[in-house]
């Protein structure tokens, strides 16, 4: 069993420059603006308020770092969570989102510390293009020592019949509620193992 013993904010970047020291391995969250990635990192950490969510898509520009502090068979093991800005916004004027994609990429394909992407789904949109295209992408991009998980939000809000149909289409994904906490426990030992599968 994974415990989380201390989560904690680091610091936000606009840019490449303004980010934390590489080293610590980190996991990237990437998903369209509204997929819930700061209440899934809550969650995750059981710490609620650790994000700030933002009741208007696409507000938070910034990438942020949070340190998290794990325990498991008497070990500490230390990792770095990145809150990225989400996708499919509106309302940023065409220059500003230039700018803000071209930091975001730059970030995604240079930082050597991501270990992990996981790509955020609202399980009620399993199928959209845009989610699709940042798959591809993810899969052209990744490195041999990085990993991509897809993990699929908003369970509770999913008929049965419709997480078969997401099983069914995608075998490896893990389904989530940040509000139920169903999942999450999964998905945090499936993020350990990304990172330290190999040290223990």
């Amino acid at each position: 069993m994974i415990k989380v013993k201390d989560a904690f904010f680091v610091k936000s970047a606009s840019k490449m420059e303004e980010t934390t020291p590489e080293g610590m391995s980190e996991v990237a969250f990437i998903g369209r603006s509204n997929v819930g990635k700061s209440s899934i990192i809550n969650a995750l950490t059981n710490k609620k308020g650790l994000a700030k969510s933002s009741s208007t898509p696409g507000k938070t520009r910034l990438i942020n770092f949070f340190q998290i502090v794990l325990a498991k068979d008497e070990k500490t093991y230390h990792m770095q969570l990145v809150d990225l800005p989400g996708f499919g916004y509106a309302r940023v004027s065409h220059s500003l989102k230039e700018e803000w994609q071209k930091n975001l990429t730059t970030y995604i394909q240079k930082r050597v510390s991501i270990r992990t992407f996981v790509h955020l789904i609202d399980s009620r949109h399993p199928f959209l293009e845009i989610d699709q295209a940042v798959h591809t992408y993810l899969q052209e991009i990744v490195r041999a020592d990085q990993h991509i998980l897809r993990i699929f939000t908003k369970l509770d809000k999913l008929k049965q019949s419709e997480i078969s149909v997401i099983k069914k289409n995608y075998p490896c994904a893990l389904l989530v509620s940040s509000s139920s906490k169903k999942g999450i426990d999964k998905a945090l030992e499936a993020i350990f193992e990304t990172l330290f599968g190999d040290q223990e």
